[in-house]
């Protein structure tokens, strides 16, 4: 049995390649020690024909199996061009609306106490705006919302540019501002999309939650 393994992120560099054909694997279990990267690293997640799956799921030939490492953190966007806020607010409008609220994530000079020169965003696209639409379903169910919108840059983000922007609409306030607060939480811990960042002096992939 074949099965193609994509890495992304902090892995793709740790072994040097990105996609890679491996046989012999019956489980998902089975594919990180049949890699032969060392250690398998904490908060590692799995995912088999762009859906997140548990370590006993069992694989079928020609399966893809996406190795996710922790996550950093859109209508679902992904794409390298400036965001654009009024296109999210576009996007939501509805005669059923009293409210749009509103999130811009924006790159910032200072970092852990460091000068950040820019970011660089990688994501797992595929799979990444089919998450964002699952988090909307899922707001939806939680709130009382119209429509949510949800764009994020991937390649190079410089200081002062927008990184990500979210826009969501609701019959009242207090929907709409804890749907878009959650949203950018909930998106941080489970799109498959890293950034890097760059600093005076060095590099570095910032995990999940930042």
């Amino acid at each position: 049995m074949r099965v193609t393994v994509k890495l992304f992120a902090g892995l793709r560099e740790r072994a040097g390649w990105k996609e890679r054909e491996l046989d012999g694997v019956e489980r998902v279990s089975d594919v990180w020690p049949a890699l032969e990267l060392g250690d398998e690293p904490k908060g590692l997640l799995y995912a088999v024909n762009r859906g997140y799956a548990d370590l006993d799921r069992r694989l079928a030939d020609g399966d893809e199996v996406a190795l996710i490492p922790p996550v950093s953190g859109g209508a679902f966007r992904l794409g390298t061009e400036p965001l654009s806020l009024d296109a999210a607010v576009d996007e939501v409008r509805s005669d059923e609306a009293g409210a749009i609220a509103t999130f811009i994530g924006t790159t910032r000079l200072q970092s852990r106490g460091r000068t950040v020169l820019h970011l660089d965003y990688e994501a797992y696209e595929e799979m990444a705006e089919q998450v964002m639409a699952e988090i909307a379903t899922e707001l939806k169910t939680r709130y009382d919302v119209c429509e949510i919108a949800i764009h994020h840059r991937t390649g190079p983000v410089e200081i002062g540019e927008a990184s990500v922007v979210i826009a969501v609409s609701a019959p009242h306030r207090q929907d709409a501002l804890a749907a878009c607060k959650d949203a950018i939480d909930t998106l941080k811990e489970r799109v498959p999309l890293w950034k890097k960042e760059f600093y005076e002096g060095g590099e570095e992939w910032i995990g999940r939650g930042s």
